[in-house]
Formats: C-alpha cells, sequence, structure tokens
C-alpha cells in the first residue's frame, strides 16, 4: 500500500513550513496528514498542531505562494466602524479582518486563503470590488476582538432579529422580554463574556451602564482593562443583568437596592466560583464578577525564598498561637491564608472558618459565612467554632476588639489561629491590635508571627529585555537600598502579543515576616515603639519586604518599578 500523493495544497504548505523554520518532517507529515481530514482548515489545523515555529515567518513564505500580499501587522482604518464595513457573522465566522473601504472596494485580512465558502459568502453579501491580504492568525483574531468586541456575532443576530422591519424606533428601546431564541442568545452572549475573562486571565469583570452605553471591563494583574463591545450593546443591558442575576438565583424584580449572590461555572473542563455584586446606579444596574477558581495552589507556588518558606514552615507546624497576614486590600492576604489552610489540611486536623464571604470552598474544612442580619457575626460565629473542637481556626478578618480577643482566648487555649489585618507592614500589625484596645501582653503570649505582603506584577518571560535605563544610575539605586552590583541583572517591561503590550503576565506576592520570639515579646510587653520594634525584627533576622522584592528584581521575575510602587508607604517613596 503507497501512501497518498499530497495534493496542490499540501505541497504548498510543506514549502511554506520548511521555508520558515520547520526541521521536524515527521511532525509535519502527520500535522498536514490531519489537515487534509480537517473538512476544509488546512491552516487552522496545521497551526494548531503547534509544528510552526514562526507563525508570521510562515504567512511571508505563504504570500507569494498563493498569489497574496502578507502584512505582520494590519492596521484597521478607524474612520469607520468594522460592523459596517462587513456583518459581524461573516466576518467572525471566517476570521475576516475588514481594513478599510470605500464605494469601490473592500481590503480583507485573512489567514486561510484557501476557505473557498469564505469567499464564496463574500462575493454574495459584498456588491464591490474585493483585495485580499495575507495576515497572521493571531494578529487577524486579536483585530476581530478588538474591532468588533466580545459576543459581536451573537448580540448581531439577536439585535436584526429585533429591529427587523421596525424602524429606528428599536434601536431606542432596551430589549427586556425575550422570546426562547433570544434567550438562548442572550445566555450565549454572557457565555463568551466569561469565556473572553478566562482567557484574559482576568479576576473581575465590572458591567457599568453609562448614559448611552454599557461598558464592560476586565480587571487582569490587579489593572482594569476595558473591553471592546458591540454597537448598541445598551439595547442589551436589562437583559443581561436579569440573566446574570438568574445564574446567581438574586431577585430579577428588585432594581433598587443591592444584591449579592454566587454563580457556580464550567467553562472549557475549568470550573469556577463566580461572587456576583449588583449595585443600583443613576443609570440602571452595574455588576461586579469575581472570578475564583477552584485550582488547587500548593505552598511552593508561592515562589518563597528557601528560607522564608522554610519559616512558613515553622510555622504551620506550631500547635497554637495566632498567625496574623497583613497588608491592604487586594493584596492577596486570603489567597495566601487558603494556601496554609490546605497544606494543613489532613484527616488528623479538625479545620473550621468564618469568613465575609466565602470565597474559596475547600473540601473537608468547615466553612462559615458571616451573616450579619440573623446575628450570625464574627465574634457570635467564633464563639461556637471554639464549642466546636476545632484544631485550627480561620477568621476572615480580626475587625473588632470582641472579635480579636475571642481570637485570642481560643489560641491560648490551645488552637492554632489565622486572620488578617490592614495594616501597612508586618511590625504595624502590633501597633494595630494596641490601638484596637488589646493589652500588650496578651498580644505577646498569643500571636506568633505577623507575614506582611504586597502584590507585584509578574515580567512576562516572552518580552523582557535587560534595562540600560538604571545602569548609569548608581546613586539612585543606593538610595533605594538596591544592591549596586547586581543592577546589570535589573530587567525591565516591553510588551508584546503574549502579554498584550503590557509587558507583565500574572503577579506574585512580597512579603516579610516578623516572628514573635521571646525578645520580640518583652518589648510588646513593655510597650516599646515602632521604630525599636522594627529595629529588633531586623536585628533577628526579619528580611524587610522591599528587600525581599529586590531579590525577585535580581531574579529576572518583576521590575524596580513593580517593587518601589507597592512599598513606596512604608519607605516614605
Amino acid at each position: 500500500m503507497t501512501a497518498a500523493t499530497p495534493g496542490p495544497i499540501e505541497k504548498i504548505l510543506r514549502a511554506a513550513a520548511v521555508g520558515s523554520g520547520c526541521a521536524d518532517d515527521d511532525a509535519l507529515r502527520e500535522a498536514l496528514a490531519s489537515a487534509a481530514l480537517g473538512g476544509g482548515r488546512w491552516v487552522d489545523t496545521l497551526l494548531d498542531a503547534g509544528v510552526l515555529p514562526d507563525e508570521a515567518g510562515f504567512f511571508w513564505k505563504l504570500g507569494p505562494a498563493v498569489g497574496m500580499d502578507f502584512a505582520e501587522h494590519p492596521v484597521p482604518d478607524a474612520g469607520q466602524a468594522m460592523h459596517t464595513r462587513l456583518p459581524a457573522r461573516l466576518a467572525l465566522r471566517h476570521r475576516l479582518l475588514p481594513a478599510s473601504a470605500d464605494e469601490a472596494e473592500l481590503v480583507l485580512h485573512t489567514y486561510d486563503p484557501f476557505d473557498l465558502e469564505a469567499r464564496q459568502m463574500t462575493g454574495r453579501m459584498i456588491d464591490r470590488k474585493v483585495s485580499w491580504i495575507l495576515s497572521p492568525r493571531s494578529t487577524v483574531i486579536e483585530a476581530l476582538r478588538q474591532g468588533y468586541g466580545v459576543g459581536a456575532e451573537r448580540f448581531e443576530d439577536l439585535i436584526d432579529g429585533r429591529t427587523a422591519g421596525s424602524g429606528d424606533d428599536a434601536l431606542r428601546q432596551e430589549v427586556t422580554v425575550l422570546d426562547d431564541n433570544e434567550e438562548a442568545t442572550v445566555m450565549s452572549f454572557v457565555n463568551q463574556i466569561f469565556s473572553e475573562a478566562i482567557r484574559e486571565r482576568a479576576t473581575d469583570i465590572h458591567i457599568e451602564p453609562l448614559e448611552s452605553d454599557v461598558r464592560i471591563r476586565y480587571r487582569v494583574d490587579g489593572a482594569l482593562n476595558e473591553v471592546a463591545v458591540p454597537p448598541n450593546v445598551r439595547l442589551l443591558q436589562n437583559a443581561l443583568v436579569s440573566r446574570l442575576k438568574i445564574m446567581a438565583h438574586l431577585d430579577i424584580a428588585e432594581r433598587r437596592l443591592p444584591q449579592d449572590g454566587r454563580i457556580n461555572l464550567e467553562l472549557n473542563g475549568q470550573r469556577f466560583d463566580v461572587r456576583v455584586a449588583t449595585i443600583p446606579s443613576v443609570n440602571g444596574e452595574s455588576v461586579s464578577l469575581r472570578l475564583l477558581g477552584r485550582e488547587r495552589m500548593e505552598l511552593g507556588a508561592l515562589g518563597l525564598t528557601e528560607s522564608l518558606e522554610a519559616q512558613v514552615r515553622e510555622l504551620l507546624a506550631l500547635p497554637n498561637g495566632i498567625i496574623l497576614v497583613t497588608g491592604p486590600t487586594g493584596s492577596g492576604k486570603s489567597s495566601t491564608l487558603y494556601t496554609f489552610l490546605r497544606e494543613l489540611n489532613t484527616k488528623d486536623r479538625r479545620i473550621v472558618t468564618i469568613e465575609d464571604p466565602v470565597e474559596n470552598k475547600l473540601d473537608g474544612v468547615v466553612q462559615i459565612a458571616v451573616k450579619p442580619e440573623i446575628n450570625l457575626t464574627f465574634s457570635a460565629g467564633l464563639r461556637s467554632i471554639l464549642r466546636g473542637d476545632p484544631n485550627v481556626i480561620m477568621v476572615g478578618e480580626m475587625r473588632d476588639l470582641e472579635t480579636t480577643e475571642i481570637a485570642i482566648r481560643g489560641a491560648l487555649t490551645g488552637h492554632l489561629v489565622f486572620s488578617t489585618l490592614h495594616t501597612n507592614d508586618a511590625v504595624g500589625g502590633i501597633s494595630r491590635l494596641v490601638d484596637m484596645g488589646i493589652e500588650p501582653f496578651l498580644i505577646a503570649s498569643s500571636v506568633r508571627a505577623f507575614l506582611a505582603q504586597r502584590l507585584v506584577r509578574r515580567l512576562c518571560p516572552h518580552c523582557r529585555r535587560p534595562a540600560e535605563e538604571h545602569q548609569g544610575h548608581d546613586g539612585y539605586l543606593e538610595s533605594l537600598g538596591f544592591p549596586v552590583d547586581q543592577k546589570h541583572r535589573i530587567l525591565t517591561a516591553v510588551g508584546c502579543r503574549e502579554c498584550r503590550g503590557t509587558g507583565y503576565r500574572g503577579r506574585m506576592a512580597i512579603i516579610e515576616i516578623c516572628a514573635v520570639t521571646p525578645a520580640m515579646q518583652e518589648l510588646v510587653a513593655a510597650r516599646a515603639p515602632v521604630s525599636a520594634l522594627r529595629l529588633r525584627a531586623r536585628e533577628q533576622g526579619m528580611l524587610p519586604m522591599r528587600d525581599y522584592g529586590w531579590l525577585k528584581v535580581i531574579s529576572g521575575e518583576t521590575t524596580l518599578e513593580e517593587v518601589i510602587a507597592v512599598t513606596a508607604a512604608d519607605h516614605g517613596a
């Protein structure tokens, strides 16, 4: 039995792949064989196989072979909205990017010159000359996302159905009542919002009504990024909010009061808990969605240095006492506590938490959500927990004197207690407890350590480069406390396709740990000032947060600017 003779398309693709640097002939042959069975998706199948080392180089070689000009970075004409040049359903289905158009000609970028259906559909729907240009798949898809907006294809179907034969008045009425097909379209539109957020690694989604539009923003690596949305999305505002309320089991008829709920979401094989908060505004209801992944985070994934990880493990091995994680809102305190609890979650330990709200569900852990409306407060819940024979207790936050006193009582009676405080640094946790009214001798005898942390953005590994701008500024680096002999290892953010031009991808914690040793206990009990406590902490080996950040800069994980930004309040800079 002889192998089938390669067709003309296979020959063209093979030549372009080899010309762009593909050296694995067996993998290329297998990918082309799979593409031949792919129902006409030649280019998609070949790219998905991962055998091409240089995508742009492949399309640059493919262009002349198919008689098309090549443009690596297509720049759509900003003078005319994309959906007016080419309908979203056609553009997004066949991945056709309308770069420019006038009465005589439409210029389309494509990455698949063998998509005959796209050419036929375009010929039937476009009544002018069409010029075709070849561009890389990644740039075409990204430009389509930005130009048409999230969920544009589904949105266009709904709006067309709503406005067909209705004149301009239909565009002035918000969609409120939907038939079955329209409801399915809204569900799909919501799913696309979630899918896009997950693809972008967003932690939050904000759907905010404006006076004449609706704004959707994703929070990625701590920064808010506005998402392109289809035109006239304001028409879907009520339907969109109602759909989210139904998913979160909220009252869709109540639009005057804030509501909180939760969605259990499964997309692309991943499971997420989504916290939903609605807020009434003068332009309608705003919805905030917090995406909480259910992935397990191990202690080793925190990226601690060996010495700090060893110190943390010593603290987790303690039989009793309080361990407090401090930092401002959004500094990752809860994530760190959950990591600690997962490390301690064994069959011989009973772990009980009281939180407001429960952010992540932990198997094998009894988790209680605060409900002030029925008098289930932190203090009331904590009293009940202490009667329930726990080994480990986690209190979401030390908010008041009563809660803190009960937690201290629990620590003194043999329990290991975890909680959080809002302070700038580790040593500041001591003065914060004193300010709350806790007697210093109780702090000294019950608290085992304060762990302060901040989040900094990780450098994108694909585009980071040496920071030449810092090489001639030794005086500035010395004033920051950065080791000048390591300045050659400072990297800077650049920006590329992988990180969407930000230069960063992901976040990490920088921390400091103040252990309450016997020497520290004496100072605390004697009401020593914070300056004396901080000096003693450094003498006994505490690595300040900024110095820990310098270690992460030297290892190439983050930038000098990120560390300075999150530690400026601690250094008056």
